[in-house]
Protein backbone atom coordinates (compact mmCIF):
# COMPACT_ATOMS: atom_id res chain seq x y z
CA UNK A 1 0.00 0.00 0.00
CA UNK A 2 1.24 3.13 -0.83
CA UNK A 3 1.52 6.45 1.94
CA UNK A 4 -1.00 8.49 1.96
CA UNK A 5 -1.23 12.62 3.04
CA UNK A 6 -4.14 14.59 3.94
CA UNK A 7 -3.64 18.24 2.43
CA UNK A 8 -6.80 19.74 2.86
CA UNK A 9 -9.53 19.88 5.30
CA UNK A 10 -12.56 22.22 6.17
CA UNK A 11 -15.65 22.05 7.79
CA UNK A 12 -18.68 23.79 8.57
CA UNK A 13 -19.43 25.24 12.44
CA UNK A 14 -21.71 22.67 13.52
CA UNK A 15 -24.95 23.92 14.36
CA UNK A 16 -28.58 23.92 13.80
CA UNK A 17 -29.16 25.77 10.36
CA UNK A 18 -33.04 26.26 9.82
CA UNK A 19 -32.83 27.70 6.26
CA UNK A 20 -29.66 25.92 4.95
CA UNK A 21 -29.60 22.67 2.92
CA UNK A 22 -27.52 19.28 2.55
CA UNK A 23 -26.11 21.13 -0.60
CA UNK A 24 -25.42 24.26 0.86
CA UNK A 25 -23.34 22.60 3.92
CA UNK A 26 -21.26 20.51 1.77
CA UNK A 27 -20.70 23.50 -1.37
CA UNK A 28 -18.82 25.28 2.04
CA UNK A 29 -16.71 22.33 3.03
CA UNK A 30 -15.60 21.35 -0.08
CA UNK A 31 -14.76 24.81 -0.99
CA UNK A 32 -12.77 25.46 2.10
CA UNK A 33 -10.92 22.26 1.16
CA UNK A 34 -9.82 22.97 -2.13
CA UNK A 35 -8.74 26.30 -1.13
CA UNK A 36 -7.33 24.95 2.27
CA UNK A 37 -4.96 22.54 -0.25
CA UNK A 38 -4.29 24.88 -2.89
CA UNK A 39 -5.53 22.29 -5.66
CA UNK A 40 -7.32 22.78 -8.87
CA UNK A 41 -10.84 20.96 -8.67
CA UNK A 42 -9.90 19.08 -11.92
CA UNK A 43 -7.29 16.94 -9.84
CA UNK A 44 -10.26 15.41 -7.93
CA UNK A 45 -10.33 12.32 -9.22
CA UNK A 46 -13.61 10.26 -7.27
CA UNK A 47 -15.35 11.64 -3.88
CA UNK A 48 -16.69 9.73 -1.32
CA UNK A 49 -19.28 11.23 0.26
CA UNK A 50 -20.72 10.26 3.93
CA UNK A 51 -24.30 10.60 5.06
CA UNK A 52 -26.64 8.55 7.27
CA UNK A 53 -30.20 10.13 7.57
CA UNK A 54 -30.99 12.19 4.50
CA UNK A 55 -33.51 9.84 3.59
CA UNK A 56 -35.76 9.81 7.10
CA UNK A 57 -35.00 13.67 7.41
CA UNK A 58 -35.17 15.32 4.03
CA UNK A 59 -37.08 12.31 2.01
CA UNK A 60 -33.87 12.65 -0.48
CA UNK A 61 -32.48 8.92 -0.80
CA UNK A 62 -30.20 6.95 -3.05
CA UNK A 63 -28.36 9.82 -5.35
CA UNK A 64 -27.08 12.08 -2.18
CA UNK A 65 -23.72 12.14 -2.74
CA UNK A 66 -24.62 13.61 -6.71
CA UNK A 67 -27.30 16.17 -5.01
CA UNK A 68 -24.87 17.97 -2.91
CA UNK A 69 -21.87 18.31 -5.16
CA UNK A 70 -24.11 18.85 -8.35
CA UNK A 71 -22.96 22.41 -8.31
CA UNK A 72 -19.56 21.95 -6.74
CA UNK A 73 -18.28 21.18 -10.81
CA UNK A 74 -17.34 17.63 -9.69
CA UNK A 75 -19.87 15.63 -11.52
CA UNK A 76 -18.39 13.16 -14.10
CA UNK A 77 -15.85 11.59 -11.44
CA UNK A 78 -17.10 8.95 -9.39
CA UNK A 79 -19.39 9.55 -6.76
CA UNK A 80 -19.69 7.36 -3.90
CA UNK A 81 -22.61 7.31 -1.35
CA UNK A 82 -21.37 5.85 2.26
CA UNK A 83 -24.29 5.14 5.02
CA UNK A 84 -22.72 3.37 8.08
CA UNK A 85 -24.43 5.30 11.01
CA UNK A 86 -22.25 7.56 12.81
CA UNK A 87 -19.72 6.47 11.52
CA UNK A 88 -20.65 7.35 7.62
CA UNK A 89 -18.16 10.14 7.32
CA UNK A 90 -15.07 8.07 8.99
CA UNK A 91 -15.88 5.28 6.54
CA UNK A 92 -16.06 7.57 3.45
CA UNK A 93 -12.48 8.48 4.35
CA UNK A 94 -11.74 5.04 4.84
CA UNK A 95 -12.94 4.13 1.61
CA UNK A 96 -10.95 7.18 0.20
CA UNK A 97 -7.66 6.55 1.79
CA UNK A 98 -7.91 2.66 0.29
CA UNK A 99 -8.60 4.16 -3.16
CA UNK A 100 -5.23 6.27 -3.06
CA UNK A 101 -3.15 4.03 -1.01
CA UNK A 102 -4.10 0.80 -3.28
CA UNK A 103 -3.05 2.98 -6.15
CA UNK A 104 -6.33 3.29 -7.84
CA UNK A 105 -6.23 7.44 -7.28
CA UNK A 106 -3.75 10.02 -6.71
CA UNK A 107 -6.89 12.72 -5.20
CA UNK A 108 -9.90 11.87 -3.66
CA UNK A 109 -12.60 13.97 -2.14
CA UNK A 110 -14.25 12.85 1.44
CA UNK A 111 -17.25 14.62 2.41
CA UNK A 112 -19.82 13.51 5.45
CA UNK A 113 -22.92 15.97 5.65
CA UNK A 114 -25.82 16.15 7.37
CA UNK A 115 -28.84 18.02 8.19
CA UNK A 116 -30.29 16.58 11.30
CA UNK A 117 -32.08 18.94 13.26
CA UNK A 118 -36.04 19.20 12.40
CA UNK A 119 -38.59 21.13 13.82
CA UNK A 120 -40.10 17.83 14.98
CA UNK A 121 -37.71 16.30 17.68
CA UNK A 122 -39.26 13.45 17.38
CA UNK A 123 -38.15 12.46 13.66
CA UNK A 124 -34.73 13.40 14.20
CA UNK A 125 -34.69 10.74 17.20
CA UNK A 126 -37.17 8.33 15.00
CA UNK A 127 -33.89 9.02 12.62
CA UNK A 128 -31.40 7.68 15.06
CA UNK A 129 -33.31 4.71 16.17
CA UNK A 130 -33.20 3.17 12.58
CA UNK A 131 -29.75 3.01 13.51
CA UNK A 132 -30.77 -0.56 15.37
CA UNK A 133 -32.31 -3.83 13.88
CA UNK A 134 -35.70 -2.31 13.71
CA UNK A 135 -36.98 -5.68 14.01
CA UNK A 136 -35.86 -5.80 17.40
CA UNK A 137 -36.77 -2.40 18.34
CA UNK A 138 -40.02 -2.84 20.16
CA UNK A 139 -38.35 -4.95 21.80
CA UNK A 140 -35.20 -2.73 22.51
CA UNK A 141 -37.43 -0.37 23.97
CA UNK A 142 -39.10 -2.31 26.55
CA UNK A 143 -35.84 -3.83 27.40
CA UNK A 144 -34.51 -0.62 28.42
CA UNK A 145 -37.95 0.43 30.12
CA UNK A 146 -38.91 3.05 27.78
CA UNK A 147 -42.44 4.70 27.62
CA UNK A 148 -43.73 6.44 24.71
CA UNK A 149 -43.69 9.67 25.86
CA UNK A 150 -39.55 9.38 26.41
CA UNK A 151 -38.86 8.07 23.27
CA UNK A 152 -40.72 11.17 21.72
CA UNK A 153 -37.91 13.49 24.08
CA UNK A 154 -34.81 11.47 23.92
CA UNK A 155 -33.29 9.52 21.41
CA UNK A 156 -33.06 5.89 22.04
CA UNK A 157 -29.42 5.87 21.90
CA UNK A 158 -28.92 8.01 25.41
CA UNK A 159 -30.83 4.48 26.97
CA UNK A 160 -28.55 2.45 24.82
CA UNK A 161 -25.29 3.81 26.01
CA UNK A 162 -25.80 3.49 29.66
CA UNK A 163 -26.75 -0.32 28.68
CA UNK A 164 -23.66 -0.81 27.38
CA UNK A 165 -21.69 0.62 30.16
CA UNK A 166 -23.29 -1.26 32.80
CA UNK A 167 -25.47 -4.24 30.74
CA UNK A 168 -26.03 -6.16 34.25
CA UNK A 169 -27.88 -4.26 36.15
CA UNK A 170 -30.20 -0.83 35.20
CA UNK A 171 -28.32 2.31 35.51
CA UNK A 172 -28.68 4.51 38.52
CA UNK A 173 -29.08 8.30 39.36
CA UNK A 174 -25.13 8.63 40.61
CA UNK A 175 -23.17 5.71 38.93
CA UNK A 176 -23.08 3.87 35.78
CA UNK A 177 -20.19 1.64 35.06
CA UNK A 178 -18.39 2.55 38.32
CA UNK A 179 -17.65 5.75 37.04
CA UNK A 180 -19.77 8.60 39.34
CA UNK A 181 -22.07 11.56 38.27
CA UNK A 182 -19.27 13.88 39.24
CA UNK A 183 -16.51 12.30 37.00
CA UNK A 184 -19.28 12.53 33.99
CA UNK A 185 -19.80 16.17 34.65
CA UNK A 186 -16.15 16.76 34.52
CA UNK A 187 -15.96 15.77 30.76
CA UNK A 188 -18.68 17.52 29.89
CA UNK A 189 -16.81 20.84 31.91
CA UNK A 190 -13.54 19.97 29.70
CA UNK A 191 -15.12 19.38 26.34
CA UNK A 192 -16.97 22.66 26.59
CA UNK A 193 -14.41 24.86 28.15
CA UNK A 194 -12.10 23.16 24.34
CA UNK A 195 -15.78 23.99 22.62
CA UNK A 196 -15.29 27.54 23.52
CA UNK A 197 -12.09 27.99 21.59
CA UNK A 198 -13.48 26.27 18.72
CA UNK A 199 -15.27 28.84 16.21
CA UNK A 200 -16.66 25.84 14.33
CA UNK A 201 -17.99 24.35 17.44
CA UNK A 202 -22.32 23.90 18.15
CA UNK A 203 -21.58 25.52 21.72
CA UNK A 204 -18.82 27.94 22.01
CA UNK A 205 -19.70 28.91 26.11
CA UNK A 206 -18.20 27.21 29.06
CA UNK A 207 -20.09 25.39 31.81
CA UNK A 208 -19.28 25.02 35.19
CA UNK A 209 -19.11 21.55 37.57
CA UNK A 210 -22.91 22.72 39.46
CA UNK A 211 -24.38 24.10 35.71
CA UNK A 212 -23.66 20.59 34.73
CA UNK A 213 -24.92 18.33 36.92
CA UNK A 214 -27.98 20.51 37.96
CA UNK A 215 -29.25 20.88 33.77
CA UNK A 216 -32.21 19.06 33.02
CA UNK A 217 -32.11 15.40 33.58
CA UNK A 218 -32.39 12.84 30.74
CA UNK A 219 -31.86 9.48 31.92
CA UNK A 220 -30.24 7.87 34.56
CA UNK A 221 -26.99 9.46 35.67
CA UNK A 222 -27.05 11.70 32.32
CA UNK A 223 -28.01 15.54 32.00
CA UNK A 224 -28.42 17.55 29.42
CA UNK A 225 -24.85 18.73 29.34
CA UNK A 226 -23.73 15.16 29.60
CA UNK A 227 -25.23 14.00 26.07
CA UNK A 228 -24.57 15.50 22.62
CA UNK A 229 -27.13 17.59 20.75
CA UNK A 230 -28.68 17.17 17.51
CA UNK A 231 -27.37 19.53 14.96
CA UNK A 232 -26.23 20.11 10.91
CA UNK A 233 -22.75 20.53 9.30
CA UNK A 234 -20.18 19.41 7.23
CA UNK A 235 -16.70 18.23 6.51
CA UNK A 236 -14.10 17.69 3.94
CA UNK A 237 -11.06 16.23 3.38
CA UNK A 238 -8.59 16.03 0.21
CA UNK A 239 -6.68 12.60 0.07
CA UNK A 240 -3.53 12.21 -2.06
CA UNK A 241 -0.77 10.03 -2.13
CA UNK A 242 2.73 10.78 -1.02
CA UNK A 243 3.65 11.09 -4.77
CA UNK A 244 0.72 13.13 -5.61
CA UNK A 245 1.69 15.70 -2.85
CA UNK A 246 5.65 15.92 -3.38
CA UNK A 247 4.66 16.39 -7.50
CA UNK A 248 2.60 18.99 -6.59
CA UNK A 249 4.79 20.68 -3.84
CA UNK A 250 1.69 19.98 -0.84
CA UNK A 251 1.86 19.43 2.72
CA UNK A 252 0.00 17.40 5.17
CA UNK A 253 -0.27 14.96 8.20
CA UNK A 254 0.69 11.23 7.29
CA UNK A 255 -2.53 8.51 7.10
CA UNK A 256 -0.46 6.15 9.48
CA UNK A 257 -3.55 3.98 10.05
CA UNK A 258 -7.25 4.00 8.63
CA UNK A 259 -9.22 0.76 10.38
CA UNK A 260 -12.89 0.17 10.08
CA UNK A 261 -14.33 -3.22 11.35
CA UNK A 262 -17.96 -4.11 12.54
CA UNK A 263 -19.55 -4.69 15.82
CA UNK A 264 -19.58 -8.36 17.64
CA UNK A 265 -23.44 -8.50 16.97
CA UNK A 266 -24.70 -11.50 19.07
CA UNK A 267 -21.46 -12.73 19.48
CA UNK A 268 -19.68 -12.11 23.07
CA UNK A 269 -16.74 -14.15 22.54
CA UNK A 270 -15.73 -12.31 20.16
CA UNK A 271 -13.37 -8.52 21.82
CA UNK A 272 -15.86 -5.23 21.54
CA UNK A 273 -15.29 -3.54 18.27
CA UNK A 274 -13.26 -0.31 19.43
CA UNK A 275 -10.56 -2.62 21.17
CA UNK A 276 -10.30 -4.53 17.81
CA UNK A 277 -10.25 -1.46 15.82
CA UNK A 278 -7.73 -0.01 18.28
CA UNK A 279 -5.12 -2.68 17.57
CA UNK A 280 -5.44 -2.95 14.71
CA UNK A 281 -4.78 0.92 14.40
CA UNK A 282 -1.77 0.59 16.47
CA UNK A 283 -0.35 -1.98 15.04
CA UNK A 284 -0.57 -0.85 10.91
CA UNK A 285 1.15 2.28 11.96
CA UNK A 286 3.91 0.85 13.90
CA UNK A 287 3.12 2.73 17.70
CA UNK A 288 1.52 2.03 20.82
CA UNK A 289 -1.40 4.28 22.93
CA UNK A 290 2.03 5.52 24.87
CA UNK A 291 2.59 7.29 21.51
CA UNK A 292 -0.28 9.55 21.20
CA UNK A 293 -0.61 12.96 21.17
CA UNK A 294 -4.15 14.07 21.22
CA UNK A 295 -7.27 11.90 20.22
CA UNK A 296 -10.80 12.74 19.16
CA UNK A 297 -12.78 10.38 20.36
CA UNK A 298 -16.98 9.61 20.07
CA UNK A 299 -18.14 10.68 23.44
CA UNK A 300 -21.73 10.74 22.20
CA UNK A 301 -22.81 10.74 26.27
CA UNK A 302 -19.99 12.11 28.80
CA UNK A 303 -19.56 8.72 30.49
CA UNK A 304 -18.63 7.23 27.21
CA UNK A 305 -15.51 9.18 26.75
CA UNK A 306 -14.10 8.03 30.01
CA UNK A 307 -14.67 4.37 29.25
CA UNK A 308 -12.68 5.15 25.92
CA UNK A 309 -9.88 5.96 27.41
CA UNK A 310 -9.66 2.39 28.56
CA UNK A 311 -10.45 0.70 25.31
CA UNK A 312 -7.88 2.67 23.63
CA UNK A 313 -5.62 1.90 26.22
CA UNK A 314 -5.00 5.26 27.67
CA UNK A 315 -4.74 4.05 30.53
CA UNK A 316 -4.95 0.30 32.58
CA UNK A 317 -8.75 -0.85 33.03
CA UNK A 318 -10.74 0.95 35.90
CA UNK A 319 -8.45 4.13 35.68
CA UNK A 320 -10.23 6.05 33.04
CA UNK A 321 -11.81 8.33 35.74
CA UNK A 322 -8.07 9.24 37.16
CA UNK A 323 -7.62 10.62 33.69
CA UNK A 324 -10.07 13.23 33.70
CA UNK A 325 -9.51 13.77 37.60
CA UNK A 326 -5.86 14.46 37.28
CA UNK A 327 -6.81 16.57 33.94
CA UNK A 328 -4.62 14.01 31.81
CA UNK A 329 -7.26 14.88 29.05
CA UNK A 330 -7.30 18.40 29.14
CA UNK A 331 -5.75 20.98 27.38
CA UNK A 332 -2.57 21.41 28.70
CA UNK A 333 -2.42 17.57 29.96
CA UNK A 334 -0.49 14.82 28.94
CA UNK A 335 -2.56 13.56 26.19
CA UNK A 336 -5.72 16.02 25.07
CA UNK A 337 -8.71 14.98 23.91
CA UNK A 338 -11.71 15.89 22.21
CA UNK A 339 -9.86 19.52 21.81
CA UNK A 340 -12.29 20.30 19.88
CA UNK A 341 -14.99 20.51 22.07
CA UNK A 342 -15.94 16.55 21.06
CA UNK A 343 -19.65 15.63 19.98
CA UNK A 344 -20.72 17.07 23.47
CA UNK A 345 -19.69 21.00 22.55
CA UNK A 346 -18.51 20.87 18.93
CA UNK A 347 -22.05 18.87 18.21
CA UNK A 348 -22.90 15.88 16.39
CA UNK A 349 -23.94 15.92 12.92
CA UNK A 350 -23.80 12.51 12.63
CA UNK A 351 -22.87 11.69 8.98
CA UNK A 352 -20.18 14.66 9.15
CA UNK A 353 -18.68 13.69 12.88
CA UNK A 354 -16.44 11.43 11.52
CA UNK A 355 -14.98 13.61 9.01
CA UNK A 356 -15.22 16.80 11.82
CA UNK A 357 -13.05 14.68 14.45
CA UNK A 358 -10.33 14.18 11.12
CA UNK A 359 -10.24 17.93 10.64
CA UNK A 360 -9.46 18.67 13.81
CA UNK A 361 -6.33 16.13 14.29
CA UNK A 362 -4.81 17.19 11.11
CA UNK A 363 -5.19 21.28 11.68
CA UNK A 364 -3.54 20.38 15.43
CA UNK A 365 -0.58 18.55 13.56
CA UNK A 366 -0.64 21.43 11.15
CA UNK A 367 -0.60 23.97 14.06
CA UNK A 368 -3.48 25.46 12.79
CA UNK A 369 -5.92 25.16 15.92
CA UNK A 370 -5.43 28.56 17.93
CA UNK A 371 -5.98 28.76 21.43
CA UNK A 372 -6.53 25.16 21.77
CA UNK A 373 -3.34 24.05 19.67
CA UNK A 374 -1.71 21.34 21.63
CA UNK A 375 2.43 22.16 21.92
CA UNK A 376 4.64 19.23 20.31
CA UNK A 377 1.76 17.76 18.48
CA UNK A 378 3.13 14.81 16.32
CA UNK A 379 0.57 11.83 16.18
CA UNK A 380 -3.47 12.38 16.47
CA UNK A 381 -6.29 9.27 16.46
CA UNK A 382 -9.70 9.57 16.02
CA UNK A 383 -12.40 6.88 17.37
CA UNK A 384 -15.59 6.93 15.84
CA UNK A 385 -18.28 4.90 16.07
CA UNK A 386 -22.15 4.13 14.47
CA UNK A 387 -25.37 2.26 15.23
CA UNK A 388 -25.68 -0.81 17.85
CA UNK A 389 -26.59 -4.06 17.24
CA UNK A 390 -26.71 -6.92 19.40
CA UNK A 391 -23.85 -6.35 22.25
CA UNK A 392 -21.66 -3.75 20.34
CA UNK A 393 -22.00 -0.40 18.57
CA UNK A 394 -22.44 -1.91 14.24
CA UNK A 395 -19.25 0.10 13.02
CA UNK A 396 -15.93 1.27 14.21
CA UNK A 397 -13.21 3.14 12.45
CA UNK A 398 -10.31 4.29 14.21
CA UNK A 399 -7.62 6.49 12.58
CA UNK A 400 -3.96 7.77 12.86
CA UNK A 401 -1.99 10.45 11.84
CA UNK A 402 1.07 11.95 12.04
CA UNK A 403 2.94 15.20 11.01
Amino acid sequence: MRKVRVVGAAMTRFGKYVDRDLRDLAEEAVHNAIQDAGLDLKEVEAAYVGNSVAGLITGQETIRGQVVLRKTGLLGVPIVNVENACASASTAFHLGWIAVASGLYDCVLALGVEKLSDPDKAKSFRAFNSAVDIAELTEIEKKLGRSDEEAKERSLFMDLYLSMLNPDEPASREVVGGITREQMALVSVKNHYHGSMNPFAQYREEVTFEEVLKSRHVVGPLTVLMCSPLGDGAAAALIVSEEFAHRKGLKGPRVDASVLVSGRGDDRSMAPSIGRAATQAYEMAGIGPEDINLAEVHDAVAPAEITIYEDLRFCAPGDGPKLIEDRVTWLGGKLPVNTSGGLLARGHPIGATGLGQIVEVVWQLQGKAGKRQVENCKVGLTQNGGGHIGFDLAAMAVHIFSS
